[in-house]
């Protein structure tokens, strides 16, 4: 099982990124998919989830209008549209996919960074 985040780097405060996670190992269209950020000192906080078939998401309150998941389940990937960004943003972020409460799997995560 693999999933390889990417995409993070620095950003200026109010700019954008967009992060992917692509996953191999295992049913992609079977599992919820999950991004979740852990700043220093902070515990791990989830962002968004999409569903399975990509047909609902969720979001944190401190992202809700900023950022957008979605999944393309043909190329088995997950991603992370991010604007208007803040300085509290910034964090590793993880992807991490779920099948009921018996299978997890974690990516090693992408560095985000928003600072002038």
């Amino acid at each position: 099982v693999r999933l390889v985040e990417s995409g993070g780097g620095l950003v200026q405060p109010g700019g954008s990124l967009r992060l992917s996670c692509a996953a191999s190992g295992f049913t992609f269209n079977s599992y919820a998919m999950s991004w979740y950020r852990q700043a220093p000192g902070k515990e791990r906080e989830l962002v968004a989830i999409v569903t399975s078939a990509g047909g609902a998401t969720n979001y944190a309150d401190s992202v809700k209008g900023r950022f957008t998941a979605s999944r393309d389940n043909a190329k088995n990937t997950v991603y992370l549209e991010m604007s208007s960004l803040k300085s509290e943003d910034t964090a590793v972020y993880y992807c991490c996919a779920k099948w009921g409460i018996s299978r997890t799997y974690w990516g090693q995560g992408t560095q985000v960074i928003v600072s002038s």
